[in-house]
């Protein structure tokens, strides 16, 4: 192993899926837990006081849910990135957990190689969603009528063309390698529009430029 482990904290209001989870992240050397909390007000605390790389979030949780949770870590800038665990595919609270912050969503069934992943994809600043997940997401939002006077839909105008043709492969779940070979670019250069594209729009990651490249009716489900 090399460098640092990255630095896991659990939040779960069950013991037992805690527990669980502990082990299976425990089984890779290179991940270690920094601590536990069975609900979202002690998730704040742990997370503020050990500075996790990645929490693993419950969303339906006692005292404060894993959504609160989220926004109450975004708004307080802390660097951690969160991983929301669900046993539902049909969710009502993904679309909300993504605008709180929340860098993926993944089932609470995954196998555990797939958490393990999950958690290595998070914790290098990608994005993440369990391909179910995605499905649902994308019905909740089609049905939102996009306003062409939003701020999220000016600042999609705000875009260069070149940086509107990355935001709609985004979208569309393409890698920074994938865009730069349709595009004819450089990695390197596709990475610097991906980069403003997001400050652009002031989103934290690729999840959310792809709730946004839908709120803001840029890209349509079914349309290249």
């Amino acid at each position: 192993m090399t460098g640092a482990p990255i630095r896991v904290a659990l939040v779960d209001d069950q013991q037992l899926v805690r527990a669980g989870l502990r082990m299976i992240v425990e089984s890779d050397p290179a991940m270690t837990v920094v601590g536990e909390a069975g609900d979202g007000r002690a998730a704040v605390d742990l997370v503020i006081r050990s500075s996790p790389d990645v929490v693993l979030m419950d969303v339906r949780m006692p005292v404060l849910d894993g959504i609160q949770a989220a926004a109450r870590l975004t708004a307080a800038g802390v660097p951690a990135r969160i991983l929301m665990l669900t046993t539902f595919d049909l969710d009502e609270y993904v679309h909300d957990a993504l605008r709180a912050g929340a860098s993926g969503f993944l089932l609470k069934d995954a196998p555990p190689d797939q958490l393990l992943a999950a958690i290595r994809v998070v914790a290098a600043g990608d994005a993440l969603l369990d391909p179910a997940v995605t499905r649902r997401l994308i019905e909740q939002v089609i049905h939102r009528v996009a306003s062409l006077e939003s701020p999220l839909r000016r600042a999609v105008d705000e875009l260069t063309e070149r940086e509107r043709e990355v935001f709609r492969l985004i979208a569309r779940g393409l890698s920074n390698a994938e865009i730069a070979a349709q595009l004819y670019l450089g990695e390197a250069t596709v990475k610097t529009h991906v980069g403003r594209v997001l400050a652009k729009l002031g989103v934290r990651d690729r999840v959310q430029a792809v709730v946004a490249a839908y709120e803001s009716g840029e890209v349509v489900p079914g349309v290249d």
